[in-house]
């Protein structure tokens, strides 16, 4: 009987949200996954500011809106049910009217669960690609709201929107908080230094991030550089560079976790 792919492998998988769905996609190829979330996705911790812009989206007083992740759209909606249910047909009613624009699949999916769906998509899903969709439309005058990826204040895409004219609105409906407690991130450390994990897999920028708060840097770096370093995507990949990591594995295409999972398969089959 044929041993599935990645038998005999084991993967590092910091990912929080859909922790679950990467780990089994491994696991049906036979890896042994080490579960370690490295954050956690919270509401944010005020309601009001959230709240408020989905009034005045309600209100039509928007010609654009930039969706970062399907998170974040998710989480606004979450804060209306629990906060504000009556305003949530008017918000809905204003996002089928508002032009949509989305920096990859996972807030297009976001929109499909809706009966919605992108009018525009960054070429590539990136601040720098949503800039580069946009660089060819025009944006003077027009009011364009930005849901921001976590709390971090993209002051790119912030400054070209308004640099182009644009009546520029954020919002940022999630935070993210520490999940896996620090003695549990020393120990996947560990792990890694001893050479136990054959390939970690980030899938977002906050988790290293995180890595590297927990321990100091060159202790972090020598432990990555006894594995196989992968990144759902580029975003990832530059953060690890910030850090003086190189990401040696990431999806050609298709930065999500299927092409990820796909990649890893194809890195890691060949026999020890």
């Amino acid at each position: 009987m044929e041993l599935p792919p990645l038998a005999g492998r084991t993967v590092a998988v910091p990912e929080t949200r859909e922790l679950e769905v990467f780990a089994s996609l491994l696991e049906r190829r036979g890896a042994a996954v080490v579960r370690c979330p490295l954050v956690a996705i919270r509401d944010a911790p005020d309601p009001q500011p959230v709240l408020a812009f989905a009034r005045t989206l309600a209100a039509g007083a928007f010609d654009d809106l930039i969706l970062s992740t399907g998170e974040g759209l998710r989480r606004i909606l979450g804060c209306l049910e629990l906060h504000e249910p009556s305003l949530r047909d008017g918000f809905l009613a204003a996002l089928a009217a508002v032009r949509k624009i989305t920096r990859g699949p996972k807030p297009a999916r976001a929109l499909r669960e809706l009966g919605l769906k992108p009018d525009l998509a960054a070429t590539v899903p990136t601040t720098a690609g949503i800039i580069a969709t946009l660089s060819a439309e025009a944006l003077r005058g027009r009011r364009v709201a930005v849901q921001l990826y976590g709390t971090e204040p993209n002051r790119p895409l912030i400054d070209f929107l308004q640099s182009a004219g644009a009546q520029v609105s954020t919002v940022a409906p999630y935070v993210y908080a520490d999940a896996a407690d620090d003695q549990a991130v020393r120990g996947l450390l560990k792990r890694l230094r001893a050479g136990e994990v054959d390939a970690i897999a980030f899938t977002s920028t906050p988790q290293v991030e995180r890595l590297f708060a927990v321990a100091p840097a060159p202790e972090v770096a020598a432990a990555l550089a006894q594995t196989l370093v992968a990144a759902v995507g580029p975003v990832v990949a530059t953060t690890l560079k910030k850090h003086g990591i190189e990401a040696r594995l990431m999806p050609a295409e298709a930065f999500f976790l299927k092409p990820l999972t796909a990649a890893l398969e194809e890195a890691l089959r060949t026999p020890r």
